[in-house]
């Protein structure tokens, strides 16, 4: 397979001159074997160049014969093994006794302590040893970052199982990651929810053997930040957005940049960046600072002397015209004026390809992709007859597409689409040969699986949808198809992801089809076997190797729906469940929109500043009354409306209280109200435990991982007499179908999600037809809409 990479456009080719005078420049450890490393350095080699100076490369001899091109672009090229800092210094020594050495410098992170050391030995500018030692230790690193008064999740250097168990046991209930004090590309990091998982995840550290770390997990949005010392100061160039894939694992599937942010959260990131990169005492070169935005503050995570990783500093210089990294950096080193050009102007996204684990057969749509003209740059690593590993690592990718577009939105979307518009198919790691794709396609239905295609759409809502917490304009639309040889629809699953709920459309995306991918191949094992109790007990383990709620869901829906299909009956009758009939709609009414006056059933949208005004505006309002506060009231809010709540008396109030400790309060004041719990409630003991300590659970499938635990939790919750209301987030009508098949018991269907996703009429109740197998379609009196675009095949 080939590559492409445009030329940006603040490098500027140049011819070093020959004259003994030039500045030189060392690049100690060069570049490393992988194109994202090469392509650093010889970009950090060309900048150099364009502004006169000589260059020299080092590097460990064998990976200096697989670099070659980072050698062809240098004057000269020495075999020195970074990894012995001291050694290296040593060297260099001796190199400046018969030539001139004026700049220090390294793109790697494996050979940062090999360049503060140099420059130090050769009197230049750099940073300090002791600096670097201590970033590249990471518990030191934590420990000095707590010690200057930052946030810092607890951590302890362990030696083996014992001592991360002792550690575990005095900090709480966890999660915590186990990882390498020193290493990169998340190699090793893997977290873990129990203390018995703590042995596995030792046992995939790289060098088991070593002391390793084991620190408390951090829960929050993800982000890192950008930039260069000019003059011994930090100064941020962007935040960066990372998508990872879900836990044990860690792995980095995407970045945009400049992040999403509003600018006070964005400025709060950089002041907090500035401050940790002073105290730890860096003031060189570039940097990368990892960091979590959470409910309680920045967290800062790992800190770098380099810039990022995940193609970056393309993304960098795309959103700054006119930026150069290196030259920066250059210039400030030789003394003369910098100056950044502003921005971010445009944005940039990145996004690898996450396929199916398995030997290559073929990749289709490559071609297109690799011509689109927001492409900044792409690769494709692996070519048919490869292996295909699961995702543990940064070492795992096997390509990747980084796009430019004119906000980070537009970015992001179009990274996703052009990496979910490659059709991957592989064939089982130890099968003997590779065959063609159509040969292959047989002998798997001739097995009893099939095919699996994913797509993602982003879509914008018919109107925004105010809560509590958030607006939300767009959703991603994530389909699931199981396809035989003739690319006929067997199954299918259609959900929304929106990011404000912490869902990540292309992160669900890529675990639904490697997911499913992996169902299909362990489905011909199990074709003689009850189907739902099989693919109940699959997604179990998938729950607990750490695949995300909203990715089961979509798989589970694709193959129960096919299972259906198989049996010839409608889902809701294949699993023994009550014909939902006609499904009421409670009316939900977001934060600032006009509430009807018809006396149809509400669900108010409750948590802002006019609580109170709307309130007033419901007393003596006909028909039930829902609201929903989505946990937005503090104490003073409730004893506030403590008066008007009560004289409404609603039939429901969902989640009115940040506080838990507040929700026994509030029943008392309420005898006549149902209190029921939302917000968080995603398990078979957080639904029971809701229904003790309420009253009532609000159970929506994206939360719990599909239709059968959101059935178990229903079930247990009616057991214990609480009162069940069957909810959903913004979602396409094929998944408020699907909810639907629980519709027959609940107390309250909150099934109208889909009206803010599709162009279906907004009606105050509909029924599902049932005349055709598998997941039934929404019909509006006489006229049936479709669940979904591609409706029943």
């Amino acid at each position: 397979m080939t590559s492409r990479t445009t030329t940006p456009e603040t490098t500027a080719p140049g011819t070093a001159p020959e004259s003994t005078d030039a500045p030189r420049l060392l690049l100690i450890g060069g570049g490393g074997a992988m194109t994202l490393s090469i392509d650093v350095a010889v970009e950090a080699l060309a900048q150099a160049r364009a502004r006169g100076m000589r260059t020299h490369v080092t590097n460990q001899a064998d990976t200096l014969e697989a670099t070659r091109e980072v050698g062809e672009n240098a004057d000269q090229v020495s075999a020195v093994d970074h990894e012995d800092p001291a050694g290296t210094a040593e060297w260099a020594r001796d190199l400046a006794k018969d030539q001139r050495v004026d700049l220090v410098f390294g793109v790697r992170e494996m050979a940062q302590q090999a360049v503060a050391d140099t420059a130090l030995a050769l009197g230049l500018p750099g940073n300090p040893p002791e600096a670097v030692r201590r970033v590249r230790t990471k518990d030191a690193c934590r420990a000095a970052l707590t010690a200057a008064g930052f946030r810092q999740p607890a951590v302890a250097v362990c030696a083996d199982e014992a001592e991360a168990r002792a550690f575990a046991l005095s900090t709480g209930p966890g999660p915590w990651v186990v990882k390498p004090r020193d290493g990169s590309d998340s190699e090793g990091v893997r977290k873990v929810t129990e203390a018995d998982g703590f042995r596995a995840a030792i046992a995939e550290l790289p060098e088991p053997h070593l002391p390793f770390l084991v620190e408390e997990f951090v829960e929050g949005e993800e982000f890192s930040a950008e930039g260069v010392f000019i003059g011994g100061r930090p100064a941020v160039l962007a935040v960066t957005a990372k998508e990872k894939l879900a836990p044990p694992h860690f792995v980095e599937i995407g970045h945009v940049l400049p992040a999403p942010l509003p600018d006070e959260a964005r400025e709060e990131i950089e002041e907090q960046v500035r401050a940790a990169l002073t105290a730890l005492g860096l003031r060189f070169g570039l940097f990368h600072v990892e960091l979590w935005r959470t409910g309680d503050g920045i967290v800062l995570g790992e800190v770098h002397s380099r810039i990022g990783g995940g193609w970056i500093h393309r993304m960098l210089t795309h959103t700054r015209p006119g930026l150069e990294l290196y030259g920066t950096v250059y210039d400030d080193m030789l003394g003369r004026p910098v100056e950044l050009p502003e921005g971010p102007v445009r944005a940039a996204a990145s996004r690898y390809f996450a396929p199916p684990p398995g030997r290559l057969v073929s990749v289709e749509g490559w071609e297109e992709l690799r011509d689109h003209p927001a492409v900044l740059h792409t690769d494709l690593l692996v070519s048919p007859g490869d292996l295909v590993h699961p995702y543990r690592s940064g070492e795992d990718r096997v390509g990747v597409v980084v796009v430019g577009a004119d906000t980070p939105e537009a970015a992001r979307a179009l990274a996703a689409e052009l990496a979910g518009s490659l059709r991957w198919v592989t064939e089982p790691a130890d099968s003997p040969s590779v065959t063609h794709p159509a040969e292959t396609d047989a002998a798997t239905e001739s097995a009893g699986t099939v095919a699996v295609s994913v797509t993602l759409e982003p879509r914008p809502l018919t109107s925004s949808f105010q809560i509590s917490h958030m607006t939300i304009e767009t959703v991603d639309i994530v389909r699931l198809r199981l396809l035989d040889t003739d690319e006929r629809v067997l199954g299918e699953g259609e959900i929304a992801a929106d990011l404000g709920y912490g869902q990540n459309g292309p992160v669900i995306a890529a675990e639904a089809e490697g997911l499913a991918r992996s169902l299909v191949t362990d489905a011909a094992a199990h074709h003689g076997d009850d189907q739902v109790a099989w693919l109940s007990s699959r997604l179990a383990r998938a729950a607990a190797d750490g695949v995300g709620a909203p990715a089961r869901m979509l798989v589970e829906m694709a193959f129960l729906d096919r299972a259906a299909r198989l049996a010839g009956v409608p889902l809701w009758q294949l699993l023994g469940l009550p014909d939902p009939g006609r499904i009421e709609l409670l009316h939900t009414v977001p934060i600032g929109e006009e509430i009807p006056t018809d006396g149809r059933p509400l669900k108010i949208k409750l948590g802002g500043p006019q609580d109170e005004s709307v309130l007033r505006s419901l007393v003596g309002a006909a028909g039930p009354l829902i609201l929903d506060v989505n946990g937005g009231w503090e104490r003073a809010e409730w004893e506030r409306l403590r008066p008007l709540v009560h004289e409404l008396a609603p039939a429901v109030l969902e989640d009115p209280a940040r506080d838990p400790r507040l929700i026994e309060e509030i029943r008392r004041a309420l005898p006549a109200t149902t209190v029921i719990l939302d917000e968080g409630i995603d398990s078979l003991d957080g639904a029971e435990e809701a229904a003790r300590t309420a009253g009532g659970v609000n159970v929506k499938l994206m939360r719990f991982g599909g239709l059968l635990p959101a059935l178990a939790a229903l079930t247990r919750a009616g057991e214990l007499d609480g009162a069940r209301m069957l909810g959903c987030f913004l979602e396409p009508p094929r998944a408020i179908a699907y909810a639907a098949q629980l519709a027959g018991l609940c107390d309250w269907t909150d099934l109208d999600g889909h009206f803010w996703v599709s162009e279906d009429p907004v009606v105050q109740e509909y029924r599902l037809d049932s005349t055709a197998p598998g997941i039934p379609r929404i019909a509006y009196g006489s006229a049936q809409v479709a669940a979904g675009e591609g409706g029943q095949a």
